[in-house]
C-alpha cells in the first residue's frame, strides 16, 4: 500500500494525508498562520490528485471521503478557529450555508447539459449532419465543474484567516462576498450553455435517423459485439476483414467503452447501450450477424428471424473457452480450419458438424514467413496468456512459470533480446498473475540497466516521437476536447484517410524497432506495436495454449509452449493441437535450451514439417486465399438467409369478425395460421 501510494505524485499525496490533521491541530491551537498554511496544501493536491486519477483518491472515495465531505471539513475546523478566537462565526456559518445552497442550480445545470448531451444511438463514418448537433460546451465552465465551483470557497477562506491573523475585517468581509458572488456567476454563466445545450437532438429524433439511415442503407453484414472493457481487441481484429467484404456492413457495439477503444475504420458504426433501442430498430436488411463473443446481449440480436447468426470468435485456440456449449444458439459456426472442427466434435457440446465452416484466418495476411537466416540477437517473444475467468491449472504460464522463463532467457547460452507482451486482461481476476507480470518488468528493466546498450539516435528518436504524434491524433476522431456526440458528428474516415493512417501504422512500427537498440529487452503495452508486428520481428514465440500461438504458426517460425498443468509432453500433445509442433516446456521452463539452439540455427530444426502441418490443420490451405474463403462463406450464408426470407409466408392483416366465431371456426383458424 505504501509502495503504491509513493508510486503516484509522492508529495502531492503525503500532502494531502498530513495536511488534513494539521488544519485540526492549527485550529485547536488558535493558529491562523498554520491552518492558512495547511489548508494551501489541502487546495493543491486535492487539485493534483483527483487530476490523476490516483490510487490514493480511488481509496479515499472508497472510504466515502468525497470532494463535498473534504471541503466541509475544512470549512467546520475553519468555523472552529473563528470560534477559537472569537472572531465572526456568524459571518463565515452564513457565507457557506449559501456557498452550498446557491450550488444547487449549478449542479442541476450540468446535469441537464451532460444528459442533453448524450446521445441513445453514438457513431462513427454516419454523416449526422441533419441532426444538426452543435459543437461540445466549452470545457471551460463544464469540465470537472463541480470540482470548480467548489473551490470558489477559497476567498472566503483567505479573507477570513486574513481577518483573524491581522484583525482586518474588510478582508473578511470582501473574500466572503467574492465567494458568493463567483458562485452565482458560475450559475449565470451556464445558463446559455445549457439553452445552447437543449439544442441538441433527442432520443426520439436520434433514434429515428438511425432508423431511417438503416433502411436506406440496407447493411447485409452485421458484426456485433458486447464486452467488459480492455475487450476491444476481440472485435477490432475483425474491422479489416469486414472492410474487404463484398458486402454492406455495420458494426454494432453495445458499450461506449468499446467504442472509445475501437481501432480506426471506414465502416459505419453504431454504439446503442439501451437493449429497448436495440430491439426497436430496424436490421431487416441483415442476412448475416457475426459474434465475436459469447455473451448474454447477444440476445438482443439473436431475435432477428431473417438473419443468419455465426460466431467467429475473437481467435482460434485449443482453449476450453473455445468450445462453449452456448454456441448452440448460433445457426453457423466458423473456425480456421479442420483443427477446429475436430474441436468440436470432441467437445460434443451440441454443436453439429454441418453448421461448422472452415474460413481460414484473414487477420494474418500481414503475418511474414520465416526468414532463412536467424537475427542476432535472437529475438524470443514472451507472450503469455491471461488466468482466465475459471481457475483452471495451467492456464497461463505467466504466474508460476513466467518469471523462471524471463530468467532462463537472460542466462541463454545464445544471445538474446526479449520482447514481453502482456495479454490485455493479465491480474483482471488474479492479483497473482498482475505481480508476477510486475516482477517481469523489474527484472528486464534491470538487465537492461547491467548491459551496454547502442547510443540513441536523436534524429530517429525524434522522426518517432513526430509520427507517433501524428498517429495518436490520426486515430481520435474529431478535434481535441470535443465530446462524445461533436466527435459522432465529426468522425468520417474516408478510404484516403484510413490508407494514410494505415502508412503511418506501419511507420510508427518500424520507427519503434528501429528506435530501440538490438540488445535492448522491450516490454510491449497495448500502446505498442500490434501482436502480428511483434511475431514479424521475432525468431521464436514462448506462450501457452492460446489464439496467439494458432496465429504464430502462420510464420512458420519455432515457437515453445509451457504445459502449466504438467501433463507430460505425450498428453499434452495428444490434448492440444498446436502443441503438435511446439517444443513442449515443464513449469520450470526446462526444454527452453533446446527452443533456442534451433530457433538460433545452431541445432538442426526437425520440427519444421511438423510446423508446416499444424499451420495447414489449424488455418486451411493457402488456396485458396483466407479472405477468398470468408468472402465466399458470407455471400453463401446470405443468399440462404434471403432464400428464406423470400419464401415467408407474409402476415396478412386480420380483419374484425362480424361475430364471434364458434370454438370450431377458431381451432381451424388457428390451425392454417400455424402451417
Amino acid at each position: 500500500m505504501i509502495a503504491k501510494l509513493l508510486s503516484e505524485r509522492p508529495f502531492s499525496s503525503i500532502g494531502f494525508l498530513l495536511a488534513y490533521p494539521t488544519l485540526a491541530l492549527a485550529a485547536a491551537l488558535g493558529d491562523p498562520w498554520l491552518f492558512g498554511c495547511a489548508a494551501a496544501v489541502t487546495y493543491a493536491a486535492d487539485w493534483r490528485l483527483s487530476e490523476a486519477g490516483t490510487w490514493l483518491f480511488s481509496a479515499v472515495r472508497t472510504a466515502r471521503v468525497g470532494l463535498t465531505l473534504r471541503f466541509v471539513v475544512r470549512q467546520l475546523l475553519l468555523v472552529v478557529l473563528l470560534a477559537r478566537m472569537d472572531a465572526p462565526v456568524l459571518l463565515a456559518a452564513t457565507t457557506f450555508v449559501l456557498f452550498y445552497v446557491l450550488q444547487a442550480p449549478q449542479s442541476l445545470l450540468l446535469t441537464l447539459i451532460k444528459r442533453a448531451r448524450r446521445l441513445p444511438v453514438v457513431t462513427r463514418n454516419i454523416d449526422l449532419g441533419p441532426l444538426r448537433i452543435p459543437d461540445t460546451p466549452s470545457p471551460l465552465l463544464t469540465l470537472r465543474g463541480f470540482e470548480k465551483v467548489m473551490h470558489a470557497d477559497v476567498p472566503a477562506v483567505a479573507g477570513l484567516l486574513v481577518w483573524v491573523a491581522t484583525g482586518s475585517t474588510a478582508a473578511g468581509t470582501v473574500g466572503c462576498a467574492a465567494t458568493v458572488t463567483l458562485v452565482i456567476a458560475y450559475d449565470v454563466a451556464l445558463l446559455p450553455v445549457f439553452l445552447e445545450a437543449r439544442t441538441t437532438p433527442d432520443d426520439k429524433r436520434v433514434l429515428a435517423f438511425a432508423d431511417r439511415w438503416l433502411r436506406e442503407n440496407r447493411p447485409t453484414v452485421v458484426l456485433y459485439f458486447s464486452g467488459m472493457k480492455s475487450s476491444a481487441y476481440q472485435i477490432n481484429m475483425w474491422l479489416r476483414t469486414l472492410e474487404a467484404l463484398d458486402a454492406r456492413a455495420v458494426v454494432l457495439l453495445r458499450e461506449r467503452h468499446i467504442l472509445t477503444d475501437l481501432a480506426p475504420t471506414t465502416l459505419p458504426v453504431m454504439c446503442v447501450s439501451n437493449a429497448n433501442h436495440v430491439m426497436s430498430l430496424d436490421f431487416g436488411s441483415a442476412r448475416v450477424v457475426f459474434y465475436a463473443s459469447n455473451v448474454g446481449p447477444n440476445i438482443h440480436m439473436l431475435r432477428i428471424p431473417t438473419a443468419r447468426h455465426v460466431f467467429i470468435g475473437h481467435g482460434d485456440s485449443d482453449k476450453q473457452a473455445s468450445v462453449n456449449p452456448y454456441a448452440k444458439v448460433y445457426d453457423e459456426v466458423w473456425t480456421a480450419g479442420r483443427a477446429g472442427r475436430d474441436r468440436w466434435a470432441g467437445a460434443d457440446v451440441g454443436v453439429r458438424d454441418e453448421d461448422i465452416v472452415e474460413v481460414g484466418r484473414p487477420q494474418l495476411a500481414p503475418v511474414r514467413r520465416a526468414v532463412e537466416e536467424p537475427r542476432t540477437p535472437l529475438t524470443v517473444l514472451y507472450a503469455p496468456t491471461w488466468e482466465s475467468w475459471e481457475p483452471e491449472p495451467g492456464v497461463t504460464s505467466l504466474i508460476d512459470s513466467g518469471e523462471l522463463i524471463i530468467r532462463a532467457l537472460l542466462s541463454a547460452p545464445v544471445e538474446v533480446r526479449i520482447l514481453y507482451k502482456p495479454h490485455p486482461y493479465t491480474g483482471v481476476r488474479d492479483p497473482r498473475a498482475k505481480q508476477a507480470h510486475e516482477r517481469i518488468v523489474a527484472l528486464l528493466q534491470a538487465a537492461n540497466a547491467a548491459r551496454p546498450a547502442s547510443p540513441a539516435d536523436p534524429l530517429l528518436t525524434a522522426e518517432r516521437m513526430r509520427v507517433e504524434a501524428q498517429w495518436r491524433s490520426a486515430q481520435t476522431p474529431g478535434r481535441a476536447g470535443a465530446d462524445e456526440a461533436e466527435r459522432a458528428r465529426d468522425s468520417l474516415l474516408t478510404a484516403e484517410d484510413a490508407g494514410v493512417l494505415e502508412g503511418l501504422t506501419e511507420r510508427r512500427d518500424a520507427l519503434f524497432w528501429a528506435d530501440h537498440a538490438p540488445e535492448q529487452h522491450i516490454v510491449i503495452d497495448a500502446d505498442g506495436p500490434h501482436l502480428y508486428s511483434c511475431f514479424n520481428e521475432c525468431d521464436l514465440l514462448v506462450s501457452d495454449i492460446s489464439s496467439v500461438v494458432s496465429d504464430f504458426v502462420a510464420s512458420g517460425k519455432p515457437y515453445a509452449i509451457v504445459d502449466g498443468a504438467e501433463l507430460g509432453e505425450e498428453e499434452f500433445r495428444r490434448r492440444y493441437t498446436a502443441a503438435l509442433g511446439a517444443f513442449v516446456l515443464t513449469p520450470d521452463a526446462a526444454g527452453l535450451h533446446d527452443a533456442l539452439l534451433v530457433a538460433a540455427g545452431k541445432e538442426p530444426d526437425t520440427m519444421r514439417e511438423t510446423r508446416d502441418d499444424v499451420k495447414h490443420y489449424l488455418l486451411g490451405p493457402d488456396e485458396p486465399d483466407a479472405m477468398t474463403r470468408f468472402n465466399r462463406a458470407v455471400q453463401r450464408l446470405a443468399h440462404a438467409a434471403e432464400s428464406i426470407t423470400a419464401l415467408a409466408i407474409p402476415v396478412v392483416p386480420q380483419q374484425p369478425p362480424v361475430e364471434k366465431p364458434s370454438k370450431a371456426t377458431s381451432n381451424a383458424t388457428q390451425t392454417s395460421g400455424s402451417r
